[in-house]
């Protein structure tokens, strides 16, 4: 079974079957899917988890070759609350564009990273970056040896000034402001902790 299936089965355990999915190809990367996920009550939020990323490693970009078995490899997920007059599923294109970024830039995405779009997320949206978090939501998927496993890494949004000052001061400090703030992370409208 390859890769791709193998991460769908493992975000439809993990999250239920998607309500949606939207498909982005980027010239010179392989196509990036976007699977939507509608939270029932008590949870009722989005999630939007990218799928496509982990088909290949990511290399380091030092490497004068890239393996193309061994690495990391990695999906992304974000999750938002929708509220009226915020188009949060607009925010599609971004996350194929984050998903891509292996491909394109030959960055390995890690907890503690950032990825700036340097526009917002989706229309009117306050946040133009996202940090990178540890797995919470789906388990690692292992997968054929010698492949690494497959890590879905959650998302969340940051305002410009918030990714200053994780710049300035580090993710964790970033995350304790956010909980010093009681900062709701999954608003879409939120206003910045910093």
């Amino acid at each position: 079974m390859e890769t791709r299936a193998r991460v769908e089965n493992a975000l439809t355990d993990a999250l239920g079957e998607p309500d949606a999915r939207a498909s982005v190809t980027f010239l010179g990367t392989d196509r990036i899917e976007v699977l939507r996920f509608a939270g029932a009550a008590p949870r009722p939020h989005v999630r939007y988890a990218t799928l496509g990323m982990s088909d290949a490693p990511m290399a380091d970009p030092t490497a004068v070759l890239a393996d193309p078995h061994r690495g990391p490899r990695a999906e992304l997920l974000l999750a938002v609350r929708p509220v009226a007059g915020a188009p949060v599923d607009e925010v599609l294109r971004a996350l194929a564009v984050f998903a891509a970024t292996p491909q394109v830039e030959g960055v390995v995405v890690a907890p503690g990273a950032s990825l700036d779009l340097g526009g917002p997320l989706w229309p009117g949206a306050p946040f133009t970056s996202v940090l990178v978090s540890d797995p919470d939501a789906v388990p690692d998927l292992a997968l054929p040896a010698p492949a690494d496993p497959v890590r879905f890494l959650p998302l969340v949004p940051m305002t410009p000034h918030e990714a200053a000052w994780k710049r300035a001061k580090g993710a964790d400090a970033l995350r304790e402001r956010w909980r010093g703030e009681g900062i709701d992370l999954l608003d879409p409208r939120r206003s910045s902790a910093v």
